[in-house]
């Protein structure tokens, strides 16, 4: 009964007995996970290149290696370790080995470039042969030979900086192989391993890849120095060449400058017949919302349009109505002229200023091009202005473009950015000077020197004195758009409203009616803020909102 009883208690134990088994055999088997034995054979031939054949024996998983590709060699650049060739029981991705699962043994074979460095009455080999696998290493045994005597050696066992010594090393009997042994590397440790030669045993020499540091990529040295003497000397020639085109102008612009009065018998005479809108655009090179506003001004003068001020409450906003005249001579306009007279009222008699806005602007590119094509025709540029400072801005642009990505790429690879820059630099230079390469002809520079002595006559102040007084109003009224464009166009306004065609005050001029309870007096207020309400309708255009 004591023996059936026990073998019933061994019966119902079993089962607990079987699963610690199992358990204990698991843990043996997470334990067995390292690599036993880890034979190395390093060759390192005459052309520099290092021979590797390593033997792993290893329990459990099989194990990965992390090769050691890249360290740092200096402040600027990294060691680069190019392995090629590689082949045996394992693969090779990027810097990781992996080995085969099989009898617990690998043999693998690979070649290593870079490993050899030139110093100055010797060479040195270094290699980290062993270690930074996924396990731990029990034993690791390495072999170097080469292609002459051994002057010096030391092995290293860790981290991959680490300074403390493996096991055992020793050269053999001849002197031409050394023997490193390490017992117990951790998992990521590794066993390096250095072995000096004499000048000239090899022809090997490091692998060397720039780092990318911001300090770097702009180094200032000869070639970057003179490259940014060549920039200034460049920009120097660009102010040279901007000076013979432009100084041009200022030579005949200097020669014929002096006060000129536009009186000639009583009468209103521009300087060369030259128009308001042609004398804005002359001056600035430039078809813009003054010169357009000037010109419905000159159009009203002249008799083509009459303004009609709108009468409005305290707090609405000023309008006005432009009229046309019946009966004005239209086929008389010049190119621009009649552009902007038909891009007014299209059709119809009259329209609020306030529709404007809207209803002209597809029309007003046809005045703008109509300007710049009349500016070419009288002979006072060679090229319209407008193609002129487009062509010098697209090639300044481009330019600067391509100094932004030559400037990427020169940082990122070389420690030359400052070429880069230097393009960068040229470039905007050219596109913000493209803006006044415009260059008028000689013409063109005595037509603005009249002008400008036109301005001088309007803004001595001793204007009209021995005109009569009947013929002030016209005179004075034709005066009018052309101060718009000089920026008088207040001063000149009082002038107007001073006087009428008996030297009296007025309600009205001929071409400018005020609402009811409005005279003369207020002229000067509603010229202004009609010039402005103008521009500002225009410039609210499509064609013209980037002036």
């Amino acid at each position: 009964m004591a023996a059936v009883a026990t073998l019933a208690l061994a019966l119902s134990a079993s089962p607990a007995l079987a699963a610690g088994t199992a358990g204990t055999a698991g843990t043996a088997s997470a334990l067995a996970d390292r690599v036993t034995d880890d034979t190395v054979k390093l060759e390192l031939r005459q052309d520099g290149v290092l021979h590797v054949t390593e033997t792993v024996t290893f329990e459990g998983s099989p194990p990965t290696r992390k090769l050691v590709d890249r360290t740092r060699y200096d402040d600027g650049s990294d060691r680069l370790y190019q392995i090629t060739g590689f082949k045996g029981d394992g693969t090779l991705t990027g810097d990781s080995i992996t080995l085969k699962e099989g009898s617990g043994t690998a043999t693998l074979e690979y070649d290593v470039k870079g490993a050899v460095t030139p110093l100055a009455d010797a060479q040195e080999l270094r290699w980290y042969a062993v270690g930074a696998w996924s396990v731990p290493v029990v034993q690791a045994k390495v072999t170097v030979s080469g292609p002459a005597q051994l002057q010096n050696l030391s092995c290293f066992a860790g981290v991959l900086t680490s300074a403390i010594g493996c096991t055992t090393a020793s050269p053999d009997h001849t002197g031409t192989t050394a023997e490193f042994e390490q017992q117990e590397l951790g998992p990521g440790e590794v066993l390096t391993v250095v072995v000096g030669y004499p000048t000239g045993a090899t022809k090997g020499a490091p692998v060397l890849e720039r780092r990318f540091e911001l300090s770097n990529a702009f180094t200032l040295n000869t070639v970057t120095g003179g490259a940014l003497a060549g920039l200034l000397v460049l920009m120097l020639g660009g102010l040279g060449l901007l000076y013979w085109t432009r100084g041009r102008d200022a030579r005949v612009v200097g020669h014929e400058s002096g006060s000129l009065s536009a009186v000639e018998n009583g009468h209103f005479a521009p300087p060369d017949g030259v128009r308001p809108g042609q004398i804005g655009t002359l001056m600035d090179e430039q078809a813009d919302v003054v010169d357009v506003t000037a010109t419905i001004v000159d159009l009203a003068v002249r008799g083509f349009i009459r303004i009609d001020e709108q009468p409005r409450q305290a707090y609405d906003s000023p309008d006005w109505m432009l009229v046309r005249m019946p009966g004005a001579p239209a086929n008389t306009l010049l190119s621009y002229e009649r552009a902007l007279y038909d891009a007014i009222f299209d059709g119809r008699d009259g329209v609020l200023l306030s529709h404007l806005q809207g209803s002209f602007a597809a029309n007003l590119g046809k005045v703008r091009d109509a300007l710049y094509r009349d500016v070419v025709t009288q002979g006072w540029f060679a090229r319209r202005p407008d193609t002129v400072r487009t062509r010098w801005t697209t090639v300044g642009v481009l330019l600067t473009v391509a100094g932004v990505v030559a400037t990427v790429a020169l940082a990122w690879f070389t420690t030359y950015g400052l070429l880069g820059l230097a393009l960068i630099i040229a470039g905007a230079a050219m596109a913000v000077g493209g803006q006044y390469m415009p260059a008028k002809t000689a013409k063109g520079a005595g037509a603005l020197a009249h002008t400008l002595g036109f301005r001088e006559y309007l803004a001595s102040g001793d204007v009209g004195g021995d005109i009569p007084p009947a013929q002030r109003v016209e005179l004075f009224s034709r005066y009018l758009p052309y101060a718009v464009i000089f920026d008088s166009v207040e001063r000149w306004a009082r002038v107007v409203s001073s006087v009428t065609g008996n030297g009296q005050q007025a309600d009205n001029l001929y071409w400018y009616h005020g609402p009811a309870e409005w005279d003369l007096s207020k002229f000067a207020d509603s010229m202004r803020t009609f010039t402005m309400t103008t521009s500002g309708a225009i410039s609210s255009t499509r064609q013209f909102r980037s002036l």
